[in-house]
C-alpha cells in the first residue's frame, strides 16, 4: 500500500467519523423519518454528492449509525465483564443488567441515542441486511442474555417469564418515552428520572 493510498483511507475513515457523528445527533434529536440526507450532509460539512459516496442511502446512514451504538454499548458490557472477572464473581449478574439499562437511559438523556420508527419495512428490511449491524446485535444479545439466565436461575428475575422478554425491555430502554417526557418536564434531574425508570423495570409498580 503507497502512502497516498493510505492517507486516502485514513481521509476516507474521517468522513465516515464524521457522517455517522452527524446522522447519531440527527436521530437523537429529530428521529429518523424527520432526518433529511441534505441536512446530515450540512452537519458533516461536505457537499451531498461526497456523503452519497460514502453512503447510498438514508437507511445505510442509520446502520451506521445503530453499529456504532452496538460498538458503544458491546465496550460498555465487556468492561462491565472485566470488573466482574476482577472481582472473581461477585458482582450480581442483576446489578449488572441494571447498569446497562442505566447506561441506555444516560446515552439517551444525553442525546446520544439514535431514535428509530418502531415500524418502518425499508429500514427493518436494510438493518436485517447489514451484516455489521446483525453480528453486534447478536453479540450483545448473547451477553446479555448471559446474564438474564444467570438472574433467573438465582431468583432475581422471574423465571416465568420468557428470557427474550426480559431481553426487548432491556433493549426498549435505549428509547423509552418516559425518559424523554420526564427529561422535558424539566421538574427532575438525570439521577432521579435514572433511578426511577430502572426502579419501574426492574421492581415494578407496586407498592413494596
Amino acid at each position: 500500500m503507497t502512502a497516498r493510498a493510505s492517507i486516502r483511507q485514513q481521509l476516507q475513515r474521517v468522513r465516515e467519523e464524521a457522517i455517522v457523528v452527524a446522522v447519531n445527533r440527527l436521530l437523537a434529536t429529530k428521529g429518523y423519518d424527520a432526518m433529511t440526507v441534505d441536512e446530515v450532509a450540512a452537519e458533516a460539512g461536505m457537499a451531498k454528492a461526497s456523503l452519497y459516496k460514502l453512503f447510498t442511502s438514508k437507511e445505510e446512514l442509520a446502520g451506521a449509525a445503530m453499529v456504532a451504538v452496538l460498538d458503544r454499548a458491546l465496550a460498555f458490557v465487556d468492561g462491565l465483564r472485566e470488573q466482574a472477572a476482577r472481582a472473581e464473581g461477585k458482582v450480581d449478574a442483576l446489578d449488572q443488567l441494571k447498569a446497562v439499562a442505566r447506561w441506555a437511559m444516560q446515552s439517551q438523556l444525553e442525546g446520544d441515542m439514535p431514535s428509530l420508527p418502531a415500524q418502518n419495512s425499508s429500514l427493518s428490511a436494510s438493518l436485517q441486511a447489514n451484516d455489521d449491524y446483525m453480528d453486534r446485535l447478536i453479540a450483545l444479545s448473547n451477553k446479555l442474555g448471559t446474564w438474564i439466565a444467570d438472574a433467573q436461575a438465582r431468583g432475581k428475575l422471574n423465571p416465568a417469564l420468557p428470557a427474550e422478554l426480559l431481553l426487548y425491555t432491556l433493549f426498549a430502554r435505549a428509547c423509552d418515552p418516559v425518559v424523554g417526557m420526564l427529561k422535558a418536564s424539566g421538574q427532575y434531574t438525570h439521577g432521579q428520572i435514572l433511578d426511577w425508570v430502572n426502579s419501574a423495570t426492574f421492581d415494578g409498580l407496586s407498592a413494596r
